[in-house]
């Protein structure tokens, strides 16, 4: 008799556990962010004409600089909410021709004086 209450106990305390699934919401999942974390008010820094050197003080390193093109810098955000996982993903691509800013693209609005050099002022 011992026996069997032992394992009738064993049974239903393995058969509770595997249902610990349903109790997965309250178990904590971490944020993962990965990337250049970029904003807005950086990218609107940005100027054409501007040399590597600058655009590196102004956004940091790149993620990727391409091996066959040189002159392509990019700059990747991506976040995963641990909670609901939920995706979120930024780039920014800076092209240069002859070591200088030439074009800027991606998920990020240029200020509208991007065209402007930034020794266009000055004599």
């Amino acid at each position: 008799m011992k026996q069997f209450r032992t394992l009738v106990l064993a049974a239903a305390l393995s058969t509770g556990m595997a249902g610990c699934s349903v109790f997965d919401w309250m178990v904590y999942k971490i944020d993962i962010p990965q990337g250049n974390f970029i904003e807005q008010v950086q990218v609107e820094k940005l100027r054409i004409g501007m040399t590597r050197e600058q655009v590196e003080f102004v956004l940091g390193r790149p993620v990727l600089r391409d091996s066959f093109a040189s002159n392509k810098w990019y700059y990747v955000y991506q976040f995963k909410n641990g909670r609901t996982n939920e995706l979120t993903r930024r780039e920014l691509v800076v092209r240069f021709e002859d070591d200088v800013v030439a074009e800027v693209e991606g998920d990020y609005n240029l200020s509208d004086e991007f065209m402007t050099p930034l020794d266009a002022g000055r004599p």
